[in-house]
C-alpha cells in the first residue's frame, strides 16, 4: 500500500495493463464456457484480452429532478376524477390509473385528505451567498477547463443536500443555511490529485459528491463551517475503464451511476449484481463511501463482497496498488477503511471490483403467508436448509395492502379474474386481509440451481401455510421497489412527512424489534397529541445466517402541527432508540452520516471512538474533508 503523493494512480494502472494489439500466436490459449455460453479464452496474459467499453452517453442535465426524487418526466399526480397515476413511461406503473390509493392513505392515517388541499413548495428556497477563495479558483483553473466550475446558485444548491426528509422539507418550504460555494467537476484521476494538493495549500473544504441519493444528511454542510466549500462532483469520472471477461473483473470510475454500469456490462454478457433500490441514480463511489447493500445480496454479496480494490485521492497522497489479487494476508489495509468512510478520508475515483456471467435463468415468484409470523419463521428456514433465491423480501401486512393501492383499476375480465382470486384467498384459504403478507422472491442462475431453489421454496412454504401467488405478481412486487419511491414527494404536497430508516437483527430478536418499534412510534405520536394516526410499516429486505435487514417506512399528517421536520425527526430519533434498545444495528446500509452520529457512543467503546478520531487526523490533519460525518 502506497501513501505517497508520488504513487501511481489507479486510472494509469488501469489503462497500461490494458495494452492491445498483442498477436494471439503469442500466447498460450485455451477456451472456457461460460454459463451463458460464450466462449472466453483463458490466457498467460489475461491483460491482453481486456475489453475497453466506450464511455457511456452523459445524462441530459434536465433528465434528473433537482427538487424531488428521481427523473423529472415521473411523478405521482391525482387526476381530475379523484385517481392517482403515475407520469412518464419509465415504470410498469407508468400511465395506470389507481383509485384506491387516496381512499386507503384517508383510512390509514385517520384523516380527511382532499386533493385540492395542497401544501404549495416555495422551491428554490433563498440561496445564501457563496464564500470565495480566488487563490484556489486561480489555481483549480490551471487543472479543469471553463466549463468544470460553476458557483450557480441551484447547482450549489443541489450540492448542498441528499434525499433526507429534512432537506427535501426545507428547500421545498424553509431553506437550507449553508450549501457549496462552488462545484467543480474533474474527469481524471489526475485532476481529482491536482485539486485535492490546491485544497490543503489554499485551506479549502472538499465534499466528494456522486448522485446525491443519501439519506443520512451526509452532504449538509457544517454551518459552522468558515472556509471555502466545494463539492466534487464525480460525474465526469463515468467510465468502465475496462472488463476482464477472463478473472471476470472490471476497473470502473467512482462517478459511474448504477443504471450505466448493468447497461453495458450487460452489452458484454456480465453483471455486478449490486443492486440497491437507488441503483437507478447512486454511484460506484456512493455505494463504497456509505458500506451499501443490494437487493440481490443473496448471490452477489454486499459491496464489500464485490469490492477488490479502490483507488482514493486522500490529503496525504494517493491510495493505490499495482494489481489486485483474489484475496491477500497484508496487514492493516488502510483499503478497508474507505468502507462507510462517507467523504471523510478522501475522494475514491475508482475500484475495481468483481463481476459475474449474467444469469442463464431469472424469474420471480410470490408467496402469501396469514402471518407476518408465520413469514419471518419460512425466511429463517430458508436460511437454515436451503439456498436463498438472489432476492427475498417480505412486507408486513400495511405494506401489503399499500401494494394492492397500487394496482391498475381493474375492468370487465380483469375485474372478475382478480375477486375470484381475493374470494379463493380469503374464503377457500381462510386468510385475513388484516393480516396477510407477502413475500418476493427473484431468482437468478443456471436452470438446475434455480429449479433446486424453487423446489425448496416450495417445501418450506407449505410447511408454514404460504400460498404461491405466481411470478407475475413477484416481478410486480419488485419492480414496485423503484416506482414507489416516488410516492413520498407526491404526499408531501399533501401534508404528510413519511421517510424509511433501516436496522439489521439476529434472528431472535427480529419479530420484537419489528413490534416494539411500531408499538414505541404510536406512544411517542399519542404522547404528542399529532392529528391522526402514525403510519409505520415494516419489511425484511435481506437474509443472514445470523438475522435480517429490516426496512421501516413511517409518515404522518402534519397539517397544523408547527415545526413538522423537526417533529419528524423526533419520531424517527425515538424509533432509532427503540431499535437499539431491542437489539438493532444504528444502519445496515444507509450509513451514520449526521442524522444518527449521536449514537455511535451506544455501540462503540471510548477506545474505539478515539480509534476513528486519531485516523482521521493522520490522514487529514488540516481537515481538507471536513463535511463532519460521523
Amino acid at each position: 500500500m502506497v501513501w505517497s503523493a508520488e504513487a501511481p494512480s489507479t486510472s494509469r494502472t488501469c489503462h497500461q495493463s490494458a495494452k492491445l494489439g498483442v498477436s494471439l500466436s503469442q500466447r498460450r490459449l485455451e477456451s472456457i464456457a461460460e454459463p451463458n455460453g460464450v466462449d472466453v479464452p483463458l490466457m498467460t496474459d489475461a491483460e491482453s484480452s481486456r475489453i475497453i467499453p466506450p464511455p457511456p452517453a452523459p445524462d441530459d442535465d434536465h433528465t434528473i429532478s433537482p427538487d424531488v426524487w428521481g427523473f423529472r418526466d415521473t411523478g405521482f399526480t391525482i387526476l381530475p376524477n379523484g385517481n392517482v397515476t403515475l407520469t412518464g413511461s419509465r415504470y410498469a406503473l407508468s400511465g395506470a390509473e389507481l383509485p384506491d390509493l387516496i381512499p386507503w392513505v384517508k383510512c390509514q392515517l385517520g384523516i380527511d385528505l382532499s386533493a385540492g388541499d395542497t401544501h404549495v413548495a416555495a422551491y428554490p428556497p433563498q440561496i445564501p451567498p457563496a464564500w470565495e477563495n480566488e487563490d484556489f479558483v486561480g489555481a483549480v483553473r490551471h487543472i479543469l477547463p471553463d466549463d468544470a466550475m460553476t458557483a450557480d446558485p441551484l447547482v450549489r444548491l443541489r450540492h448542498g443536500h441528499g434525499h433526507t426528509l429534512d432537506a427535501m422539507y426545507s428547500i421545498k418550504y424553509g431553506c437550507i443555511d449553508r450549501v457549496p460555494d462552488l462545484v467543480i467537476y474533474p474527469a481524471t484521476s489526475e485532476d481529482v490529485v491536482g485539486i485535492v494538493e490546491a485544497a490543503v495549500e489554499h485551506d479549502v473544504c472538499l465534499v466528494p459528491y456522486g448522485g446525491g441519493t443519501n439519506v443520512t444528511d451526509a452532504l449538509r454542510c457544517p454551518t459552522e463551517e468558515r472556509r471555502m466549500i466545494v463539492s466534487v462532483d464525480l460525474r465526469r469520472l463515468n467510465r468502465i475503464l475496462w472488463i476482464d471477461p477472463v478473472n471476470r473483473m472490471a476497473c470502473i470510475q467512482a462517478g459511474a451511476v448504477g443504471r450505466h454500469i448493468q447497461a453495458q456490462l450487460a452489452t458484454h454478457g456480465f453483471t455486478m449484481g449490486h443492486e440497491p433500490d437507488s441503483v437507478e441514480f447512486s454511484t460506484l463511489g456512493g455505494w463504497i463511501a456509505t458500506h451499501a447493500s443490494g437487493m440481490k445480496k443473496n448471490r452477489y454479496g454486499n459491496i464489500e463482497d464485490i469490492v477488490l480494490d479502490v483507488h482514493v485521492v486522500t490529503a496525504r497522497g494517493e491510495l493505490s496498488r499495482p494489481s489486485v489479487a483474489p484475496r491477500e494476508s497484508v496487514g492493516i489495509d488502510p483499503r478497508r477503511w474507505m468502507f462507510g468512510s462517507e467523504g471523510m478520508f478522501g475522494i475514491i475515483t475508482q475500484a475495481v471490483v468483481k463481476i459475474f456471467p449474467l444469469p442463464e435463468v431469472e424469474r420471480y415468484d410470490a408467496i402469501l403467508f396469514p402471518t407476518f409470523e408465520k413469514g419471518v419463521a419460512f425466511l429463517h428456514d430458508l436460511t437454515r436448509e436451503a439456498t436463498p433465491p438472489a432476492s427475498v423480501r417480505l412486507v408486513d401486512n400495511v405494506q401489503f395492502q399499500l401494494s394492492q393501492t397500487l394496482k391498475p383499476k381493474a375492468t370487465g375480465v380483469s375485474a372478475a379474474k382478480r375477486n375470484v382470486e381475493k374470494l379463493f384467498v380469503t374464503r377457500v384459504k381462510g386468510f385475513d386481509p388484516s393480516q396477510m403478507v407477502a413475500c418476493t422472491l427473484v431468482y437468478e442462475g443456471g436452470r438446475e440451481q434455480v429449479a433446486a431453489e424453487e423446489r425448496a421454496v416450495s417445501r418450506l412454504a407449505r410447511r408454514h401455510g404460504g400460498m404461491r401467488a405466481g411470478s407475475e405478481n413477484g416481478k410486480k412486487g419488485y419492480q414496485l421497489t423503484f416506482g414507489i419511491a416516488y410516492l413520498r414527494d407526491f404526499i408531501m404536497k399533501h401534508y404528510i412527512l413519511a421517510e424509511s430508516f433501516e436496522t439489521s437483527v439476529p434472528w431472535s430478536q427480529a419479530l420484537s424489534l419489528c413490534a416494539n418499534v411500531k408499538r414505541r412510534i404510536a406512544e411517542e405520536y399519542a404522547a404528542r397529541k399529532l392529528p391522526g394516526v402514525p403510519f409505520i410499516t415494516c419489511r425484511i429486505t435481506q437474509l443472514y445466517e445470523t438475522g435480517v435487514a429490516v426496512y421501516f417506512y413511517l409518515a404522518f399528517h402534519h397539517k397544523g402541527v408547527s415545526r413538522p421536520a423537526e417533529v419528524y425527526a423526533e419520531l424517527e430519533h425515538a424509533a432509532r432508540d427503540e431499535i437499539l434498545r431491542s437489539g438493532g444495528s444504528l444502519s445496515h446500509h444507509h450509513g451514520i452520516g449526521k442524522i444518527r452520529n449521536r449514537y455511535l457512543p451506544r455501540i462503540f467503546s471510548p477506545a474505539s471512538m478515539q480509534w476513528a478520531a486519531e485516523v482521521k487526523r493522520a490522514i487529514d490533519p488540516s481537515n481538507v474533508f471536513g463535511i463532519a460525518n460521523q
